[in-house]
Formats: structure tokens, sequence, C-alpha cells
């Protein structure tokens, strides 16, 4: 009798994360894996393409949930996702992050006594005005096993009375994917697309609603951008819903060197962040691929769930001190910027240590 493992996906982070451990526990014979995509993203650049560099097979599954509220999102993930548990019958469930279609499989397993593992466990940024705060509260505590990629995982999950016996201190199996793609995504041609020079630009992303649902703030962004572009050019892979917003924002003409584009691949994305002078960022996994690759990250959030990033990472907090973004970037450009370090078990084989705890979880070692 082979374990059967579920692994559950809905938006590009969740790619990243699932595809080291889909390979690392293809090479057991003592397990099959079926792979469900929620389709909390969609469309063909939050998507498919994604599936094709990281090497994840086609799902095997696809609920086809597509956007809503976070209500609607949640309930549609869950009504749709239990069938499927039914008929599948898997032994253990895979969710990853923080986001609804995890909650919401963690969830429906909860409640059909089907154990759940939760990969990237234990991250707090002790704000939950973030719906994604309170995914990763309840997703955890309603795990059976916990993936943490840092110690300071284990440490929140103890403060919150989690059993230690559950948790795996793994490190940060998204830095998988990265090592091993990175040399690819190297050899591609998005610079010279762009017309970019490496270490002479700059590179934004932004889809926080505390950035862009506020118009006054959105702007006040815009217009900082358009100052920092006068000494740095930067490029801004604009998000769908950051696009949306903008186009119903009176915001001064952008300057020539402010450049906004279509969402990125990843690998397209990756060969952008490794030679940037800067990231300009409200993205999670953002701020710990830009430790990894030691390029400073300037996040735009009045807190992080990653704080290893900031304390051992490169990685400065900004939160809405516009004033502070200009002048932290004239700091890296006279070459004062952060310098930090990689996190301990960023390693490239944190995917081989969790199918070892499955393994070893499953009587199967």
């Amino acid at each position: 009798m082979r374990l059967h493992i579920f692994h559950v996906v809905g938006a590009r982070p969740n790619f990243m994360k699932a595809a080291p451990v889909v390979r690392a526990l293809a090479c057991s014979d003592f397990l099959r894996q079926t792979l469900v995509h929620t389709g909390q993203h969609y469309d063909v650049n939050m998507s498919e393409v994604f599936f094709r560099e990281l090497g994840l097979p086609a799902p095997d599954v696809n609920l086809e949930v597509g956007s809503g509220s976070h209500a609607q999102q949640t309930a549609e993930i869950m009504s749709r996702f239990e069938p499927v548990v039914l008929e599948h019958k898997p032994d253990l469930v895979l969710v990853y992050g923080d986001v609804n279609s995890t909650v919401a499989a963690a969830l429906v397993c909860a409640k059909l006594l089907v154990p759940v593992g939760h990969v990237e466990a234990g991250l707090r940024s002790f704000d939950r005005t973030m719906p994604e705060e309170i995914n990763r509260l309840l997703t955890d505590q309603i795990s059976d096993l916990l993936f943490t990629p840092s110690i300071d995982g284990n440490e929140n999950l103890l403060r919150e009375g989690v059993a230690a016996e559950k948790m795996h201190l793994v490190g940060n199996v998204m830095i998988d994917t990265l090592i091993r793609l990175l040399p690819v995504a190297q050899e591609g041609t998005i610079l010279t697309r762009l017309e970019l020079q490496p270490y002479h630009y700059g590179l934004v992303t932004l889809h926080r609603p505390s950035n862009v649902d506020e118009p006054r703030m959105l702007a006040s962004i815009m217009a900082a951008l358009n100052d920092i572009g006068d000494d740095l050019p930067l490029v801004f892979p604009v998000h769908p819903r950051t696009r949306e917003r903008l186009k119903t924002l009176e915001v001064r003409a952008l300057s020539p060197c402010v450049r906004l584009i279509d969402p990125l691949s990843y690998l397209d994305f990756l060969a952008l962040q490794r030679s940037a002078t800067v990231v300009i960022t409200d993205s999670g996994g953002i701020q710990e691929e830009s430790t990894y690759l030691g390029v400073p990250c300037l996040t735009m959030r009045e807190n992080t769930e990653r704080p290893i990033t900031i304390t051992l990472g490169t990685s400065l907090l900004i939160g809405r001190d516009l004033t502070r973004l200009r002048d932290e970037v004239r700091r890296i450009l006279e070459g004062k910027g952060k310098h930090g370090q990689i996190p301990p078990l960023w390693d490239g084989h944190t995917a081989k240590r969790i199918a070892e705890a499955i393994m070893n979880w499953g009587n199967l070692s």
C-alpha cells in the first residue's frame, strides 16, 4: 500500500514552494501524488507559465475557482475541494503558504479528519488586519505536520500551544526553487529585451491593499517612484490588482525612467531581481528571495511575517514613509545599502528534509 499525498496550490507563491516537494517525494516508491490546483490565480501569466517553468506536472484536478471576495473565494474552494477529498481519500494533504486556498483546504481536511501538512508554517506578522495572517493562524492550529522555514516559526507555534512534536524546522523551500533555476534564469534575455544594464536599475512590485487600494497613498507612491526614477531607472511589473487601481487614479505623468510592464514569468522576474540595484516591494516572498540573492530590499509594509529577512537579511521595513524610501534608495546608490546574510537551512535541500519527515510520519523510512 502506497501513501497518497495531495498537494493543494492556488497562487504563484504556492507553485514555487510545491515544485521541489513534488520532485523530492517522486523519488519514493512508497508514495503516490495528486496535484490539486484551486484556480485562485487563473490567467496564463499567473499560472500556466509558472507550471511550465517550474517543471510542475499538469494538475490532476483544477477547481477553477477564479476571483472573488475573500469569503466567496474561500467558500467556493471548500465546496469544490470537499468532494475531491471524499473521492480520492488522501492520506496526507500538503498546503503551502498563506493564501485562501491554504486555509480553505486545511479546513475541509480538518472536518473530514484527513491529516494536513503546512509548508511554511509558523510565520507571523502579528497584524490581524491582514487576511494572510488569519489564514496562517487558522491553518497552523489545524495542521498535523508543521514545516517551518526559520526558528522564529517554531517559537511562534510553541507560544500558541502547538505541540513541539508536530514541528519540523526544515528551511525555506522556495529557496530550493531559486537555487535550482537561477542558472536558467541568468541565461534568459529579459535584460536585453528591456534594454537594461545589470545593477543599474531598480525593481518594483506592489499589490497589497494598504498600498494600492487607497488612491491618495498610491498616488504618493507613484510620485516617489517618479522622483527615484530621476536617479535610477525603475522596472515595475504591475500586478492585475494594481493595474486596475492605476486606471482610476489621476497621477502626474510618469517619468520615462519608471516603466510599467505586464507581470513576468518566474524566470524573467528572477533574472531581473538577481541583477537589480534595489528591490522595492510589499511581497513577503520577494523579501526572502532578495535576502538570498544579497540584493537590498525596501519593504513597503509596517510589519512582516518574515522577520529573519530584517534581522539577518537585506530587507528594511519602510512602511508608508516615502521620504525614507527616497533616502534609502539614495543611500544604496552611494554604496551604503544594507548587507545581509543567508539564514540557516536556506540551502536548497529543504524539500528533501520535508520528504524525510513525511516518510518518518508515515512509517515508510
